[in-house]
């Protein structure tokens, strides 16, 4: 019954779209707005009189609003990860070991740790099985840099192109430290400006000068300049009085 529903509300809105001539709409509220409308002609519609029929048997709606998403209590795993509804989503490694609880909304998902939310992603969709932002976890893998070739999502740990032919790059000049000093590079990415790294790759790869840690960091974050100290002696009073007596000449 359910499906057969679905089934009619969802030709009833192809249709509508099909008399429409297109499927672009401004924003989301709008394309709601538009369902709404045609779940209540065609869907609706029809059984107003027997809902008006049944409106005065109808009881209170409860004092707190239906909750709108789904519940996870999650564990988060060794690898900063945690599953919420078949798929995988990655956390700030501070909460390793300890549960969570994740909120599923439609079309997002909140992670709260004790009652606190801390992290806030789009909800996957599709054939989409997990999201590894390399932000969660580039701290625990800079102390374990050995840990980045065995690490399973480690495709993405390149946020762009960029930084997937620097590391390539490092194998060619570096080559067992080469893992060493990607992940250092993306914890610089990371904890100052990704497009700062990003560009600075971009110009070094294009001069076809080899390149480390150290080199991309000068250029990042260069060194703040040392001021001078300035050792100014206290003034002599009595130059003042001498100013006075002579203008007193005048």
């Amino acid at each position: 019954m359910v499906e057969q529903a679905h089934f009619r509300t969802k030709s009833a809105v192809e249709q509508a779209l099909l008399l429409r001539g297109h499927t672009d709409f401004v924003d989301e509220a709008t394309y709601e707005a538009f369902v709404r409308e045609v779940i209540d002609r065609k869907r609706n519609g029809p059984a107003a009189a027997r809902l008006a029929d049944e409106r005065p048997y109808l009881r209170p709606l409860p004092p707190a609003p239906v909750p709108n998403y789904t519940t996870f209590t999650c564990v988060v795993r060794r690898w900063s990860t945690i599953r919420v509804g078949k798929r995988t989503y990655s956390v700030p490694s501070r909460l390793l070991g300890h549960t969570v609880e994740a909120r599923q909304h439609p079309t997002t998902v909140d992670v709260l740790y004790r009652g606190q939310v801390i992290e806030t992603m789009p909800r996957l969709r599709g054939e989409a099985d997990h999201r590894i932002d390399y932000r969660h976890i580039i701290g625990s893998l800079v102390r374990k840099p050995g840990a980045f070739a065995r690490y399973r999502y480690r495709e993405e740990l390149f946020p762009s192109l960029t930084f997937r032919q620097a590391y390539d790059a490092l194998c060619l000049t570096h080559g067992e430290r080469a893992d060493i000093e990607y992940v250092r590079l993306l914890h610089l990415a990371a904890t100052t400006s990704e497009g700062h790294v990003d560009a600075t790759l971009t110009r070094l790869l294009l001069d076809a000068q080899p390149f480390d840690y150290a080199g991309v960091q000068a250029r990042v974050t260069p060194p703040t300049p040392r001021l001078p100290v300035l050792h100014l002696p206290l003034p002599d009073l009595a130059h003042y009085d001498a100013l006075l007596v002579g203008g007193g000449r005048c």
